[in-house]
């Protein structure tokens, strides 16, 4: 079955269902699930989730966030993405302040966490060794992503955490049928490509290396957010 065959569905919960069964990427699936066998000390008495991580959020959504791959002792241990990790602690943090989360942290899968106008999801769905997808691993993945986004109408930005995620939303637009954007718009924080059907926004991965460093503050993360929400008509 090819990556594309197996991200159909005809619900969001069927395709988050498919992604998590998903096998198709022999180095991801031997890293996580490897992961979940060693864990980390501080974890060692969680079961890890340890499978491809399904995107989540709001059916409703008008704003897509895609970020670049499930970390390997947050969302490959909680099942799901951003959650139990730095970078989710930022992300949720400004999603709540944006209104479009109902609480500002997310440590595990049942706590309670709801997001508004917003689907949360990742590039690459399973976490990679050193953090670092390849090109042919993203790639393979972008089927799923195209499928949320045909059964996600109203949205209408995709919120790209980075440049990776950024480069994987152009090739995501191709893969749902529109038209390539010519010249290819480049990566930065705040930068804008309006497109047909969506508009691309791209913003700083709220890694460690970029919030410990300064590269990335809340406020920018809030303006960033701020403009998602006036270009989704909320």
């Amino acid at each position: 079955m090819t990556a594309a065959e197996a991200s159909r569905g005809s619900t969001l919960p069927e395709v988050e269902r498919n992604i998590a069964g998903c096998f198709r990427c022999p180095r991801l699936v031997a890293w996580r699930e490897e992961v979940a066998r060693v864990k980390r000390a501080s974890f060692a008495d969680q079961e890890y989730w340890g499978r491809p991580v399904p995107g989540f959020g709001d059916p409703g959504a008008a704003i897509y966030v895609l970020g670049l791959a499930p970390a390997a002792h947050g969302g490959n241990r909680t099942g799901r993405v951003f959650t139990g990790d730095r970078s989710g602690d930022w992300l949720f943090a400004a999603l709540y302040r944006a209104g479009l989360a109902n609480q500002p942290t997310s440590v595990s899968i049942d706590d309670g966490l709801r997001l508004n106008d917003c689907w949360v999801a990742a590039a690459v769905r399973c976490a990679p060794p050193a953090n670092r997808p390849t090109v042919e691993e993203r790639d393979e993945c972008l089927p799923f992503a195209a499928r949320e986004l045909e059964l996600l109408p109203r949205a209408r930005v995709i919120l790209c955490l980075g440049s990776f995620a950024w480069d994987a939303a152009l090739r995501l637009e191709a893969a749902l049928g529109e038209p390539r954007r010519r010249p290819k718009p480049r990566f930065t924080h705040g930068a804008e490509a309006p497109g047909e059907r969506r508009t691309l926004l791209g913003c700083f991965h709220p890694s460690q290396q970029n919030t410990f460093t300064g590269k990335l503050t809340e406020p920018m993360m809030d303006t960033v957010f701020g403009r998602a929400k006036e270009l989704a008509g909320l």
